[in-house]
């Protein structure tokens, strides 16, 4: 995916352009490390064209194992710069342009555990990704003006099923995470595709409990999440389509009312504040009206509702966006991969999109 560069847009690079003149360092959270997420990382950043043309700095919060073993594993000399996680040796770091924050793991026994030939979740790799993550959040929230602290946090994939064995299943992902640490009410999930968006009205939750999630406060907050998203990706006015909950919206109630009694209301509600949101529609045909160019992104109640389309469109080309948090957060739009990692398989494109998103939305420059 590429995205083509408005300049006028100055958003968030003062910091960069007006105080320091230092290219914007960027977080790199590697995953779970029995996943793919060294790998797309690896590949991503060991492209020397890609990496020249971001124009940025990035600390990868990590372990050094898979990263070694995947650029084995690709062919990749190594290219970063390696120092322990909370070295003071970090600061002298800051001359290279990749820098690895390796978090050692504290179990002696664990590498060859975790990296097996069929890796899958663990406590240990789901305590690991947790702290990587952590650990990036905070750096975000350094004083302004101290070099070490990055503006924007790629993550790559987790596992939540290890998270949960590491005790965080408070957590279902990395949203609900960085949404309690940056204490932000309204966090959404949107995902950016080449042809397509879609924001999140719920995240990860049961099917069953969606229903008692809807509100007309709720479903308005993401509209305007929507529309304020929609406008920093350079779309002025953009065009807001609402899927119901029910199949074929309700079909005038006979389905179900949850379209009458919140959705409808909160479309209203929206427009009375000048934006242009129009539904509830059919969640399977509306999608279809937005890859022919009549809306700009499409809101879905449920997490499969909106990411089912994404991920057939585009399943290495999206993008997972964070709307609502004080600092840029992307991700790939895919999941750990177990089953193939360690085997040099994994497509990069999706993680060469997240880096590429977030580092436009930190200049002020994403168009698309």
């Amino acid at each position: 995916m590429i995205f083509s560069f408005d300049r006028r847009r100055s958003g968030l690079s003062l910091y960069h352009a007006g105080v320091t003149n230092r290219p914007p360092l960027i977080a790199v959270t590697m995953g779970d490390p029995a996943g793919i997420g060294a790998e797309v990382i690896v590949k991503s950043l060991g492209d020397r064209t890609f990496r020249s043309a971001c124009g940025a700095r990035f600390f990868v919060y990590g372990e050094a194992a898979p990263m070694h073993n995947a650029a084995l594993a690709a062919g990749i000399d190594p290219f970063w710069w390696q120092v322990p996680h909370g070295s003071p040796l970090l600061e002298t770091a800051l001359a290279h342009d990749v820098v690895l924050l390796d978090h050692a793991p504290s179990e002696p026994e664990a590498p060859a555990r975790v990296f097996s030939a069929t890796p899958s979740p663990a406590k240990r790799s789901g305590q690991s990704s947790f702290q990587f993550l952590e650990h990036a959040i905070a750096d975000t929230l350094r004083d302004a003006t101290d070099p070490l602290r990055p503006v924007a946090v790629v993550t790559a994939p987790i596992s939540k099923e290890a998270w949960a064995l590491a005790g965080h299943a408070q957590y279902p992902g990395h949203t609900e995470l960085l949404a309690a640490r940056y204490h932000s009410k309204r966090v959404r999930m949107m995902f950016v595709a080449p042809n397509l968006r879609v924001m999140l009205a719920t995240t990860h939750v049961p099917l069953s409990e969606v229903p008692g999630l809807l509100t007309i406060g709720r479903i308005s907050d993401t509209i305007e999440l929507a529309h304020e998203s929609c406008q920093r990706l350079g779309v002025e006015r953009p065009r807001i389509a609402v899927c119901g909950l029910n199949p074929h919206a309700g079909e005038a109630g006979l389905l179900g009312d949850d379209e009458e009694r919140i959705i409808s209301p909160a479309i209203h509600l929206a427009q009375t504040r000048g934006i242009d949101a129009t539904g509830p529609f059919p969640a399977d045909t509306i999608f279809n009206a937005a890859l022919k160019g009549r809306y700009d992104i499409v809101i879905a109640m449920y997490h499969d509702q909106g990411l089912i389309p994404v991920k057939l469109l585009a399943f290495d080309r999206a993008v997972n966006f964070s709307a609502g948090l004080p600092v840029v957060r992307t991700s790939p739009d895919h999941g750990t991969a177990f089953d193939i990692a360690g085997k040099n398989l994994a497509d990069a494109g999706s993680m060469q999109a997240a880096i590429e998103l977030a580092i436009n939305l930190v200049n002020g420059r994403a168009h698309v």
